[in-house]
């Protein structure tokens, strides 16, 4: 515990000795970290709205002209006795032509008009296969058209499902290139330690004890970065999440940026440390394989 303990102290020293040095692998590192992170975020936050659209996955049914009222209140009854189905509105033509005047302004041409040209329409929401129940509907005697815009939600969800494949593979790509940096840095570390190292190997001491101090500046290293990317990922979030609120409010929606929960902020920085600590191992290990004394 000493030893650990004092491999942990220091390694934190020597990478502070070198803050320039250090700034600029836990920089490059912390963007490398940032990318992935920032478009599994804006994923996240994607996949939200889509499932607030997927919620309201109404079915509008438009009915015949010739439909009065009683039929369209006892159609609206039927359907809502439905096993399948969760809620139905009857919407009646005097209110579809008063919300028509309210989105549209032509009251001067619609004060023109003889007859209300509007029919019922049902506003039905699922509670099951929502594409199955438009299919029922359709077949109604009294339906005349039947809106059911799945497709483009089917659409959405494929392209949901392409931007997490392509953030896992961004990254290990990232991932890999962190890496490769911290192993870089360490390598430079040990060469600048070689004499001492072989001083050490030639009094005994085990590939665990020269290894250690290596391994806790590659994982303070990772630790560093993954508060980097987190802060350049918060700093990101802020300065996007004014324009967006504006721009969801003009649209009537209350949707909000969301950022990292903590679960998820921890995660992050315990891969980061891993990181950085494989980094160090496999730079580590391959430099004593290659300089381990051989018995004569």
């Amino acid at each position: 515990m000493d030893q650990h303990l004092y491999s942990f102290v220091s390694s934190l020293g020597r990478a502070l000795r070198r803050p320039w040095s250090t700034a600029l692998t836990i920089g490059v590192m912390a963007v490398a970290f940032a990318l992935p992170l920032g478009l599994w975020l804006a994923l996240g936050n994607v996949r939200h709205f889509a499932g607030d659209v997927q919620a309201s996955r109404e079915v509008d049914v438009f009915l015949k002209l010739d439909t009065d009222a009683a039929r369209a209140q006892a159609l609206a009854e039927q359907i809502r006795a439905r096993p399948d189905v969760a809620r139905v509105e009857l919407r009646t033509p005097a209110q579809g032509l008063a919300d028509f005047r309210k989105l549209s302004g032509l009251d001067a041409a619609i004060d023109a008009l003889d007859d209300n040209p509007l029919p019922a329409q049902l506003v039905v929401i699922p509670s099951g296969d929502d594409a199955a129940l438009a299919q029922a509907l359709a077949q109604l005697p009294e339906a005349d058209v039947v809106q059911h815009d799945a497709v483009w939600r089917q659409r959405l969800q494929g392209w949901l499902h392409f931007g997490n494949r392509l953030a896992w593979v961004l990254a290990a790509l990232f991932g890999l290139g962190a890496l490769l940096v911290v192993g870089n840095t360490v390598r430079l570390d040990i060469q600048a330690r070689r004499e001492e190292i072989g001083v050490l190997q030639l009094l005994g001491a085990t590939d665990g004890f020269i290894r250690r101090p290596f391994l806790y500046l590659g994982a303070w290293y990772g630790l560093g970065a993954g508060l980097v990317a987190l802060g350049l990922v918060l700093a990101a979030a802020a300065a996007l999440r004014a324009p967006l609120d504006a721009l969801a409010h003009s649209y009537g929606s209350s949707f909000a940026l969301d950022g990292l929960d903590p679960v998820s902020a921890g995660l992050v920085l315990v891969a980061a440390l891993i990181i950085g600590w494989l980094g160090a191992w496999w730079v580590t290990g391959h430099y004593l394989r290659q300089t381990r004394p051989t018995d004569t």
